[in-house]
């Protein structure tokens, strides 16, 4: 669903049911990244920034679109404005339900009235942050999101989001000898926040995940002074 923001008042209210509204239900996110959230999941009325420099930087797009997709499958509205080179077929491939999917790819000069429009109606509002916003802007819409239970997704440079991913570094498997298809991409994705997400985490993970191996071996970092055993999610 493709929409321009005067669109926007006929599709917040109907959007999700009011059972939706519970703050404290948690919206789920794949196994793939449950491990990177202080509770395994989105917290309605949290903000979880994603990657924190210019988007589409190092894969910030595939993790972006992953955040969304359990949430999606489970009957979440999601929102993502200000991305308008996102594809459906990218969306699609990576689990998320196009029927609750709305896009708004050119919000215009009132960036912050759209996001704050959505957030009123629309479980999980992906915004693209457009340059530099105030922090009067980000403390109006992140008090936003607590008050109607919607979770904030800033996709960009975010000063004080409850937790920030990005993603560190990554590669793609597929091309052999300079031949072949692309098939997924290994990505190295770390987590930095505040209160339960205070601690930093790394996890290696193939996206598309195979929903076999879900996450690859231990990132080796100065804090892993101790050898674990082997998890399906592994931290550190």
């Amino acid at each position: 669903m493709v929409l321009g923001s005067a669109a926007l008042s006929g599709l917040v209210r109907p959007a999700s049911g009011p059972e939706s509204t519970d703050p404290h239900r948690m919206l789920p996110v794949p196994p793939e990244l449950a491990g990177l959230l202080p509770q395994r999941g989105l917290r309605r009325g949290s903000t979880v920034a994603v990657g924190g420099g210019h988007p589409g930087h190092q894969g910030s797009t595939s993790l972006m679109l992953a955040l969304l997709a359990e949430a999606s499958r489970a009957g979440s509205w999601c929102a993502v404005v200000g991305v308008p080179a996102l594809g459906a077929v990218a969306a699609a491939e990576l689990g998320i339900a196009l029927d609750r999917l709305a896009l708004v790819p050119h919000p215009g000069p009132e960036w912050a009235t759209v996001v704050a429009a959505l957030i009123d109606g629309v479980d999980v509002v992906v915004a693209a942050v457009p340059g530099t916003v105030s922090a009067s802007v980000t403390s109006r819409l992140a008090a936003r999101a607590r008050q109607r239970g919607s979770v904030l997704v800033p996709y960009g440079r975010w000063v004080g989001a409850d937790l920030t991913l990005q993603v560190l570094r990554g590669r793609w498997e597929g091309l052999d000898q300079g031949r072949g298809r692309l098939r997924r991409r290994e990505m190295t994705i770390s987590a930095r926040g505040r209160g339960a997400a205070v601690r930093p985490k790394e996890i290696r993970v193939w996206m598309p995940g195979d929903r076999k191996t879900r996450v690859g071996e231990l990132v080796p970092t100065a804090a892993s002074a101790v050898r674990q055993p082997p998890l399906s999610v592994v931290r550190t």
